[in-house]
C-alpha cells in the first residue's frame, strides 16, 4: 500500500479531512503517520524520505528543489483546495509528478453565494435593510426591479462563471456576459448572450466579477465600467480585489449613490483602517466568505478521496492540473 503523509496547517486538515474522508483515503492508501505542517517538514525533511503521496491543502509547502529532495519516491500530490499556483516550482513540474486541485469544490460555494447574492440584490434587500435601520421604519417608496426579466451580467466564464449561468437559468432574467476565451456558440449553450465587457456594465441589473487575478487582469475593471452602469445597478465582487481599480470605483459610487456594489474581496484584504469602504452607504463587506466555508470545505476532501481512487486504479484524473492551467489559476 502507498504511503501517504498529509501535509498542511493543522486547521485546513481538521475542516477539509473530516472523519469519513480520512476513512476512505486509510482505505486506499497508508495513511498512519502523523499529519504535518510546513514549519515540522522544515524542521526534520527527513520524514518525507518514505512518502508516495502527499495529501494537502491551505499551508501547503512550497515544492521546491529542498522539497522535492527529501521525498524521492514522491508520485503524486493530491491538493484538497484550490489554485496550486503559489506552491508549484519549475523544479516540481520537471520531476513529471501528478498533482490535483480541488478548486471545482471550492467553485460551488461560490456559485452559490453569488446566486443568493444576485436575487438579494434584485430585491434591493440590502438598501431596504440600510433604510430600515437608520430610519427606524419601512421603506416602500424603493423601486424594485426583481428578477423576472432583468439583466444579469457575468464576467468571465471560468469553473465559477459557468456554474453562476447555468444556476441563473433557475430565473427568469437574461443573462450576458464576458469573456475573451469564448465564443459565442459556447456561451449559447450556457443560455448566455456573449457582449464586449462594456455592455455587460451597460445593460446589467447587476454585474457579477469572476475573473481570475492574473497580471494581465490587474485593474481590469475601472472608474469607466462603474460610470455606465443603469440606474440601480449593483456590482458583486466574488474574483479577487486587485481585479478592480479600488479607488476608481470608490469615487464612483461616491458620486453615484443609486449603484450598490456587495464586496467579499477587496484589495489590500481586509480595506486599510480609515478605508472608506467601512462606512458607506452603498456597499456591503463580506470577509472573503464565498469561498468554501465550514462544512462545505469537506467537498474539497471528497474530491481528494476520488482523485486518489483513480489515481490508484489507473484511472485518468479528472483534476488534474498542468503547468499551463496552473498559471492562470486564480
Amino acid at each position: 500500500m502507498a504511503k501517504a503523509l498529509y501535509l498542511l496547517n493543522s486547521d485546513a486538515y481538521e475542516t477539509i479531512y473530516g472523519p469519513d474522508e480520512r476513512a476512505a483515503l486509510a482505505a486506499l492508501l497508508d495513511t498512519s503517520a502523523t499529519p504535518q505542517t510546513a514549519a515540522s517538514v522544515q524542521q526534520d525533511p527527513s520524514m518525507l524520505a518514505d512518502v508516495d503521496v502527499l495529501l494537502s491543502g491551505w499551508g501547503c509547502p512550497v515544492l521546491d528543489t529542498e522539497l522535492l529532495a527529501a521525498a524521492p519516491l514522491l508520485k503524486g500530490v493530491f491538493y484538497g483546495a484550490g489554485s496550486i499556483r503559489g506552491i508549484v516550482t519549475p523544479e516540481f513540474w520537471e520531476r513529471n509528478i501528478p498533482i490535483t486541485s480541488s478548486y471545482a469544490a471550492n467553485a460551488v460555494p461560490v456559485a452559490e453565494y453569488t446566486l443568493a447574492q444576485v436575487i438579494l440584490c434584485l430585491k434591493r434587500t440590502w438598501q431596504h435593510v440600510f433604510a430600515i435601520r437608520g430610519r427606524h421604519e419601512y421603506i416602500r417608496e424603493m423601486t424594485v426591479p426583481g428578477a423576472y426579466g432583468s439583466t444579469v451580467g457575468i464576467v468571465s466564464l471560468g469553473m465559477v462563471g459557468r456554474m453562476v449561468a447555468r444556476r441563473l437559468q433557475e430565473l427568469d432574467v437574461r443573462v450576458v456576459a464576458y469573456d475573451p476565451f469564448m465564443d459565442t456558440d459556447r456561451a449559447a449553450e450556457l443560455g448566455v448572450e456573449h457582449c464586449s465587457l462594456e455592455e455587460v456594465f451597460r445593460r446589467s441589473d447587476v454585474v457579477s466579477l469572476h475573473t481570475p487575478w492574473l497580471p494581465e487582469t490587474e485593474g481590469m475593471i475601472t472608474g469607466a465600467h462603474f460610470a455606465m452602469m443603469k440606474e440601480g445597478a449593483t456590482f458583486i465582487n466574488t474574483a479577487r480585489g486587485a481585479i478592480v481599480r479600488e479607488q476608481e470605483m470608490i469615487d464612483v459610487l461616491s458620486q453615484r449613490t443609486d449603484l450598490f456594489a456587495v464586496l467579499d474581496v477587496v484589495w489590500p484584504e481586509p480595506p486599510a483602517p480609515g478605508s472608506p469602504l467601512f462606512d458607506m452607504e452603498n456597499v456591503v463587506l463580506t470577509p472573503h466568505i464565498a469561498g468554501s466555508q465550514g462544512n462545505e470545505c469537506r467537498r474539497m476532501g471528497r474530491i481528494v478521496v476520488e482523485e486518489v481512487n483513480r489515481y490508484l486504479h489507473g484511472e485518468p484524473l479528472r483534476w488534474a492540473i498542468s503547468r499551463e492551467q496552473a498559471a492562470i489559476m486564480a
